[in-house]
């Protein structure tokens, strides 16, 4: 008999520790940040995607403070276009992978995987993500698009 309350007692707490990590992994920020410092990307600079074509680190001594967020630079002068026009240089799906928001998860993109589709920035998990997105990016970035509202209701605000 004590063996199946020790049995009932150890499946509820297994159970309940596997909803609370379930609910935990569900959600997520409405834009990518770095978990320890709160800054936006990882750091990224998301003026470079657009002038550079590549993935560049900011420097926090060119930071700008958006949208509850710390954003980094490259330059002042990226600093400034930001600063000009936000919009324009956020990442679209709040950072996250089109891909993923298009099949309703929120799953985090890498900032080494990108494209710059009708001039909206977009992060990919994996390369593959990324090959796939570039064979199709008008569907699929149609499908993120309908998608993300719903996904953004899964994020922690």
């Amino acid at each position: 008999m004590p063996r199946r309350i020790l049995a009932g007692l150890l499946a509820v707490w297994f159970a309940a520790t596997l909803a609370a990590f379930s609910s935990k992994a569900a959600t997520s920020e409405r834009v990518v940040k770095d978990p320890l410092s709160g800054v936006a990307r990882y750091g990224y600079d998301p003026v470079a995607y657009f002038l550079e074509k590549a993935a560049r680190p900011g420097d926090a001594a060119y930071e700008f403070r958006f949208a509850g967020l710390s954003w980094r630079f490259r330059s002042e002068a990226n600093r400034a276009a930001f600063a000009q026009a936000p919009e324009n240089f956020i990442p679209a799906f709040g950072g996250y992978d089109p891909l993923a928001v298009g099949q309703g998860v929120p799953l985090e993109g890498n900032p080494a995987f990108f494209a710059v589709h009708q001039q909206k920035l977009l992060f990919f998990a994996r390369e593959e993500s990324l090959a796939k997105f570039l064979a199709d990016p008008a569907s699929l970035f149609e499908a993120a698009a309908n998608a993300w509202p719903t996904v953004q209701r899964k994020l922690v605000p």
